[in-house]
């Protein structure tokens, strides 16, 4: 060794942190990574699939709709074709925050999605993401709600009749439910004035949950004084047909309620850490009673439901378990986690799929399914192949070339140029017209060679002295045109020969003298 090299020890603990290589090691897809890019960034309120389960709608609290196809997922693209605020009148400046409570295809027609938020009007949305019908909001100055041709307040729950492909049920924290007609959003069908009878309510609560269902066509509604009511779903609506004034303890919120299929039993979830199993047939005390620890407070849209041929009943916990209990006995049969240490705040259990859907508090949409039984959904979505991950998928990674050089400047030899510029960014630069692609700015006319050689009016009289007829001496406009006056007359060339001079009357003393005026009298 010289005297000018250093020797330097390997110093392990700095090599530990050091990169080992650059770039991804291996092809294969971190599907883990993905599926945490996907997530929501809040709870998700609702996640129905249409009866087909063809496609999947998730809503939240971030006032977002996203729409899902089960068909063009895979693995690796867990993305939401189309997202969108159903509540936004205006992109630009949408300072509002209006949560969805709850999304819902129409068992009859699924082109039609019922979607409740926490605004007085509820909205039907195609399958496609496009709002179709808007219901009117009512008069809040009217005291009497029958009178009022729309809810006055937020919004808490809605349901689809189980027969009618036309009517839709809302429920509101006006203490009314009101049936709409899909065809007629101007004023509802129906309105059903729920009077309470709780000391110091004033005859008014809220409504938390209603349901809609049943071979019978039963309606059931659920109200923030612990009450239970329920009606023909035909009507008459002036009296419920059954009802239980202390059903759950009193202001608390029964967020979950669902109708067996042959609509004999009602299942509730209460606000007060309950779920009660009822009989239509005898409404006025519960079957059973299980205590389960309620998220209702924190997650007004936490629910619980039949399974399709209503010999189970599903329902989340606080915990991020999924419940599936025995509704003879209200006892769970099985019990397996989804997202532990996050609340399960909605569950469905679809027919055709036969698979479980459930959305949790960390924004999270999991598919529950058996290779065996299930058919279509998340085995459709497992069985694709893996889409081949490409830099330009990621939009956090690509670069903006707004103020960089151009794409088109930049071109391998024997290959053809990338996309323009002008497809890039088109609403960037002149098109080849002279007109701006912005929209937002307005088309100035390209000028003309008279434009610039011919000066304007108000450039004249600023810039040319003298050029205005104010400043013109009308004596001598008038007097340079004597001359040619008197060598071709136009109308007294008669008197030329006769009369060469002009002769003019004389002035007398009566012109000279002013007007006298008029006497008064």
């Amino acid at each position: 060794m010289s005297d000018s090299e250093v020797e330097i020890e390997e110093d392990d603990g700095v090599k530990a942190f050091m990169p080992s290589g650059f770039g991804k090691q291996d092809r294969v897809a971190n599907t883990k990574a993905q599926i945490e890019q996907s997530r929501r960034g809040a709870g998700a309120e609702s996640r129905p699939a249409d009866p087909s389960g063809s496609r999947l709608i998730t809503g939240s609290s971030d006032c977002m709709l996203n729409f899902h196809d089960f068909s063009s997922m895979t693995p690796t693209t867990v993305r939401a074709f189309k997202s969108f605020d159903p509540t936004a009148s205006k992109t630009s400046s949408n300072n509002e925050v209006h949560p969805i409570y709850q999304v819902l295809f129409n068992p009859i027609a699924p082109a039609s999605v019922l979607v409740v938020t926490s605004l007085p009007q509820a909205k039907i949305v195609s399958r496609d993401g496009d709002i179709t019908t808007t219901f009117v909001k009512g008069d809040m100055y009217l005291r009497d709600m029958h009178n009022t041709k729309g809810h006055i307040s937020e919004l808490t729950s809605g349901a689809w009749h189980p027969k009618n492909r036309d009517l839709c049920v809302t429920a509101g924290t006006d203490s009314t439910l009101r049936i709409w007609d899909v065809n007629n959003p101007r004023s509802q069908r129906d309105v059903i004035v729920h009077r309470s009878k709780a000391a110091g309510s004033a005859g008014r609560t809220r409504m938390t949950a209603v349901a809609w269902g049943g071979s019978s066509n039963t309606l059931v509604g659920a109200a923030f004084d612990g009450s239970l009511a329920m009606w023909g779903g035909d009507g008459p609506f002036n009296r419920p047909s059954g009802e239980i004034r202390d059903a759950h303890a009193k202001d608390t919120w029964t967020s979950g309620l669902d109708i067996s299929s042959d609509g004999r039993l009602v299942i509730s979830r209460g606000g007060d850490d309950t779920i009660k199993l009822w009989d239509t047939r005898k409404f006025n005390k519960p079957v059973n009673t299980a205590s389960h620890p309620s998220t209702s407070s924190q997650f007004p849209s936490s629910n619980i439901c039949f399974s399709p041929n209503s010999a189970s009943v599903i329902t989340g916990s606080a915990t991020g378990h999924l419940h599936i209990l025995n509704p003879a006995t209200l006892r769970p049969e099985l019990v397996t986690p989804v997202t532990n240490g996050s609340p399960l705040i909605t569950v469905l259990w679809h027919e055709k799929l036969n698979q479980i859907i459930t959305g949790s508090a960390n924004a999270e949409t999991h598919v529950l399914y058996n290779p065996n039984t299930s058919r279509g959904g998340a085995k459709v979505v497992m069985t694709n192949a893996p889409k081949r991950r490409h830099i330009d998928d990621n939009p956090n990674l690509t670069m903006d070339l707004a103020h960089g050089i151009s794409g088109d400047a930049i071109s391998a030899s024997g290959q053809a140029a990338a996309t323009s510029f002008a497809a890039r960014h088109p609403n960037v630069g002149m098109t080849n017209s002279g007109k701006s692609r912005d929209p937002r700015r307005p088309h100035i006319p390209q000028i003309t060679p008279f434009g610039k050689s011919q000066p304007d009016r108000d450039a004249v009289t600023k810039h040319i002295p003298l050029s205005s007829m104010r400043d013109e001496d009308p004596r001598e406009a008038l007097l340079k045109y004597s001359e040619k006056a008197d060598k071709d007359r136009m109308f007294t060339n008669a008197w030329a020969k006769t009369q060469p001079k002009t002769i003019y009357a004389e002035l007398s003393d009566d012109d000279e003298e002013p007007d006298k005026k008029k006497a008064k009298r």
